[in-house]
């Protein structure tokens, strides 16, 4: 099963215009063009990983979201705090980090 880009740029559309985003809006945070936007949007252009994790970024959602429409319930504000905290880290640190998270996914819960 590959990637339906058809799909993705339904869901970049419906959640840019969810957050009243135009596409010079996204294109701006993004710096990206508005055309390329535009193209992404419409099955014109295929975009790149790099690509994608912008526009995730700047429409505050996730990669699986856009990719397979999954919706994951997340406290925002949890994040934003975690976030902070990894940006405060080292190198040595932040693969520390990884390790640990990296562990909690694969423990099995009960």
């Amino acid at each position: 099963m590959g990637i339906n880009y058809k799909e993705l740029g339904e869901r970049i559309a419906k959640r840019r215009k969810d957050l009243n985003m135009t596409q010079d809006d996204v294109a701006n945070a993004t710096g990206l063009s508005n055309n390329y936007i535009s193209n992404i949007e419409n099955d014109h252009s295929i975009p790149s990983i790099e690509t994608l994790l912008k526009i995730c970024e700047a429409l505050g959602i996730t990669p699986d979201y856009l990719l397979l429409g999954i919706v994951r319930d997340t406290d925002d504000a949890l994040l934003s705090q975690i976030k902070q905290k990894i940006q405060l880290c080292d190198e040595k640190r932040l693969k520390l980090v990884d390790h640990f998270i990296t562990w909690v996914i694969d423990e099995e819960i009960p």
